[in-house]
């Protein structure tokens, strides 16, 4: 693992905020069109930089960034972890901002490692300081709506199969990502079959995909957890991605 990254939230060292956004990643373009996280992510960086994690390599080079929210679990019409998990928490996030509502549970949103840097460790360092710093900050859990990293290349297995997969030789899950939070400390709770909803016309998805996207029915795309789900005579198509509930008491 790396041992040298310095590793703050954005509201200690603000003036990395540019830097944060011109990270280069490796995530695909139409994971970037969901419209709940287009339109909170930002705003994540903005209200809430105390939950933003960022790490510099020596040169100050930024290496990883992780994102998460507070929000208000235990209250009426909730309680359960949500099956419309990575949108549902932004919303309610933002929400209980809004309205003035303590928060009393933090949800992960998103840990990413730059281009080139995946595959040393990083991303457990990144999850291991956001749950110190939900501890730091009072918390007692951390909830994370985990995209599971190599369901990708089993678009037709259903999730539910997945998610509860472990390996012969350990007992532990059978995907890389959701191994680092059991690994962690985290517990696999259940899935969220509805976790992020992207929408738009075949014409837009040939755009972020260069797939032709000409016939009805399922199309599988590069980087999808799962069918893209193709109405060409409407032209139109959406994707409709799931996620694992992972739960990590502090």
């Amino acid at each position: 693992m790396e041992s040298d990254l310095t590793i703050t939230t954005l509201a200690e060292r603000p003036g990395l905020k540019d830097a944060l956004w011109r990270m280069l990643d490796t995530w695909d373009e139409f994971v970037a069109q969901d419209p709940v996280g287009w339109a909170n992510i930002g705003r994540i960086v903005a209200e809430l930089p105390e939950y933003v994690l960022v790490a510099t390599a020596p040169g100050g080079e930024v290496v990883a960034r992780a994102f998460s929210v507070p929000l208000a679990l235990d209250t009426d019409g909730r309680r359960e972890l949500p099956d419309r998990g990575w949108d549902q928490v932004m919303l309610w996030a933002f929400s209980d901002l809004r309205h003035g509502r303590t928060p009393d549970t933090v949800s992960a949103v998103e840990i990413t490692v730059a281009t080139g840097r995946q595959g040393q460790g990083i991303s457990a360092l990144m999850l291991a300081a956001m749950r110190d710093n939900a501890a730091r900050l009072g918390f007692r859990e951390v909830i994370a709506p985990v995209r599971p990293s190599a369901k990708a290349a089993e678009p037709h297995t259903p999730i539910h199969e997945y998610a509860r997969r472990t390996r012969e030789s350990d007992g532990l899950p059978y995907d890389p990502w959701l191994r680092v939070h059991v690994r962690a400390g985290g517990v696999v709770e259940k899935v969220a079959p509805a976790s992020m909803t992207v929408s738009g016309s075949t014409e837009e998805w040939r755009r972020w995909t260069g797939l032709p996207f000409e016939e009805s029915g399922e199309t599988v795309v590069p980087g999808a957890l799962v069918p893209v789900r193709v109405e060409a005579e409407r032209g139109y198509a959406v994707y409709v991605e799931p996620n694992v509930w992972v739960r990590h008491r502090l």
